[in-house]
């Protein structure tokens, strides 16, 4: 015990959300030092990394065929292991400086429906990118805990994290998930779908952070007055000449109509398996939502319009679910029952 004490205080105790979308890195000194996208630029012929989070973001799209711009993670899991491996010791050494006595434990939050195969490849990434000492702790309960929600006491907490790759709903109570529902349909998946429109509607093709910005926008889940019209550039499919379209709310809104569907049904697969008094708990206290997907303008109404429960955002989605796998972190003692290896 004493060796285990002493290993923490000489240690770095790094939290980390490892997402599709982004990755945000959480010290004990210095609170949130990492909040970067999840990508990588590589030289195409020796595979040397040339940039990393928000610069290599800026490849996307823009790349002559020496340089590889790779988003390593996919669905909420590793697609690409040794990129992922390199991207977390790039953040991991950006997010502490100075001599390291011993290597720095991490808290790592993931998604719900992940196999043991994918949780032992984030685990083998990060002991590869430099740490040791290893904790889990699943998405939804590491944003319930961010949000401040009772989750030790015996109540029923639902809770919607809509990352990049992933929808996550779970019922939490007394410090479990009494009941999770996932979805591979997110916020990529609602870029995919701009996309999808503007080839469909405009024989136009838009690069991914193109249509990441036109959803971020204009882009609603329900009708909002007043929403300026948008010039979008992008590729005339039958001409191939560059070319502009002015695009409208609607317009996007009809694009995201089915990935807003589908994050709907699995909050609504969620509350049919739920037990009766959690279902009532539920009622009384309502849904929080957290994730970068929550800031879709509109979503949270059209969520609590079809199933008829107060939902609201978090104060700050995007660190909702980093936010509280730092306190677990720091907390172990309380939290020691969320962690799940």
């Amino acid at each position: 015990m004493f060796l285990r004490r002493l290993f923490r205080f000489l240690s770095k105790d790094i939290a980390m959300d490892l997402g599709t979308a982004n990755t945000l890195l959480y010290t004990r000194a210095h609170g949130i030092v990492v909040n970067e996208p999840s990508v990588v630029a590589l030289d195409a012929n020796t595979g040397k990394i040339l940039a990393v989070g928000a610069a290599a973001k800026e490849y996307i799209g823009r790349t002559p065929r020496s340089i590889r711009a790779v988003r390593p993670m996919k669905d909420g899991v590793i697609a690409d292991f040794d990129v992922t491996r390199a991207m977390i010791s790039y953040f991991v050494q950006k997010a502490i400086s100075g001599l390291r006595l011993v290597r720095p434990s991490m808290a790592i939050c993931i998604p719900t429906g992940i196999t043991q195969v994918e949780k032992r490849a984030v685990i083998d990434s990060a002991m590869l990118a430099g740490a040791v000492d290893i904790s889990m702790i699943e998405e939804p309960m590491a944003a319930a805990i961010g949000a401040d929600l009772p989750i030790h006491e015996p109540l029923g907490n639902l809770v919607l994290d809509i990352g990049g790759g992933t929808s996550e709903v779970a019922v939490i109570t007394l410090s479990g998930v009494a009941n999770s529902q996932s979805v591979r349909v997110a916020g990529d998946t609602m870029n995919l779908a701009v996309q999808r429109f503007m080839r469909d509607a405009f024989r136009m093709e838009v690069g991914d952070n193109t249509a990441e910005n036109v959803k971020k926008i204009i882009g609603a889940a329900v009708p909002m007055p007043n929403a300026p019209i948008l010039e979008v550039s992008g590729k005339d499919m039958v001409r191939g000449c560059p070319r502009v379209v002015k695009v409208t709310e609607a317009h996007i809104r009809e694009a995201l109509r089915e990935p807003v569907q589908a994050i709907l049904e699995v909050v609504l697969r969620a509350l049919e398996k739920t037990p009766p008094e959690l279902a009532a708990d539920i009622y009384r206290n309502g849904m929080l939502m957290a994730g970068g997907g929550s800031l879709l303008k509109g979503l949270d109404q059209y969520i609590s319009r079809e199933t008829r429960l107060k939902v609201f955002v978090d104060r700050d989605p995007l660190t909702t679910v980093l936010r509280g796998t730092a306190r677990a972190m720091l907390d172990r003692e309380t939290y020691r029952s969320v962690f799940i290896n």
